[in-house]
């Protein structure tokens, strides 16, 4: 039974220990349904090529040593989700980074990722041949790998959680300054990007990846009303709430996920509607005060005839607008 003060120490817990998105994400994805049904929707227009029960987890971790003229350096790299599925005795690996944030060097990272995941298994089999000494010739045994050797492939997924649309480069020709008579011999490398915000084509089969992902978009769009429409009759788990609160940056959500989380309950949509709905006036109120402050420091008015600017057009006590000109100024 939750008393009133489990209560006030989940509100506690939620206001002080601010959860990271990307933690909420990473649990999400690690589930076999979610990541298979992603992968599926983004890559196999829906169809069921990925199977949850074939999926096991994989070490993220594949960071490398890099050898060059003498010279070597550990570089690391941490990926957010790896999973890895059978085909027949092969396998592959499905690698997936969680991006809230436009990065402008991001084919490159994941080229690096993709090249860094090879490296690792390239030393896995040239350990055990060195171990074995199973060399046909001398070029098998200074490459440690032998003719017959092959790697697995490597697919790797960027989810962008942003409310603006992707204006980064695709590729790492994207990225590149190349004269024209030499571009057809530059290698090019296309990394494979997902954007919530136009991901409404994508045919998703789990329940829980589509209202995430629907409602997400929904809440970039400012479409209240369909989300009231679609969502009004639905009791969505908590923890789904979590996470369409992590991709939408609403800390109010994600508190309030948090709390009915512990009393094992779940979201009514026309309350969350109500604290998104809330959460975006509050967040305009104060860009207004923000923009205000700094349009008063822009024309050299004074920071006490600017707190009787904001006192006015925001209908804020001294105090609260001497706090914001201290905080914007």
């Amino acid at each position: 039974m939750i008393t009133e003060i489990n209560q006030r120490e989940v509100l506690d817990t939620a206001e002080k220990n601010k959860i990271k998105p990307d933690t909420i994400l990473k649990n999400f994805w690690r589930d076999n349904r979610h990541f298979a049904d992603l992968f599926n929707a983004v890559f196999f227009n829906g169809e069921q090529v990925l199977k949850p029960q074939d999926l096991t987890e994989a070490d993220t971790d594949v960071s490398s040593m890099l050898k060059f003229n003498g010279h070597a350096e550990t570089v690391q790299k941490i990926l957010d989700v790896v999973k890895k599925t059978a085909y027949g005795v092969d396998f592959v690996l499905w690698g997936l980074e969680n991006q809230a944030k436009i990065h402008y060097a991001m084919p490159l990272r994941h080229m690096v990722g993709d090249a860094f995941s090879y490296m690792k298994e390239y030393d896995e089999i040239a350990a055990v041949n060195k171990k074995n000494g199973d060399f046909h010739s001398a070029d098998e045994f200074l490459s440690g790998f032998k003719k017959t050797d092959r790697l697995h492939p490597v697919i790797s997924l960027c989810v962008y959680y942003g409310e603006s649309e992707w204006d980064g480069p695709f590729s790492l020709k994207d990225m590149l300054e190349i004269p024209e008579k030499i571009e057809p011999l530059v290698s090019d490398y296309h990394m494979n990007l997902v954007q919530v915000r136009s991901s409404g084509g994508l045919c998703f089969s789990d329940p829980d990846v589509n209202m995430v992902f629907d409602v997400s978009r929904l809440i970039y769009a400012r479409d209240y009303t369909k989300i009231n429409e679609v969502y009004r009759d639905h009791n969505i788990p908590a923890d789904l709430g979590l996470v369409i609160g992590a991709i939408t940056e609403s800390q109010k959500l994600i508190d309030h996920a948090l709390e009915l989380e512990q009393k094992g309950g779940q979201i009514n949509m026309c309350n969350a509607l109500e604290e998104l709905r809330q959460e975006g006036v509050e967040e305009g109120r104060k860009e207004g005060i923000r923009a205000t402050v700094r349009t008063c420091r822009n024309f050299n008015i004074s920071e006490t005839d600017t707190v009787r600017n904001i006192m006015n057009e925001f209908s804020l006590s001294q105090e609260e607008a001497v706090n914001y000109v201290k905080k914007y100024w």
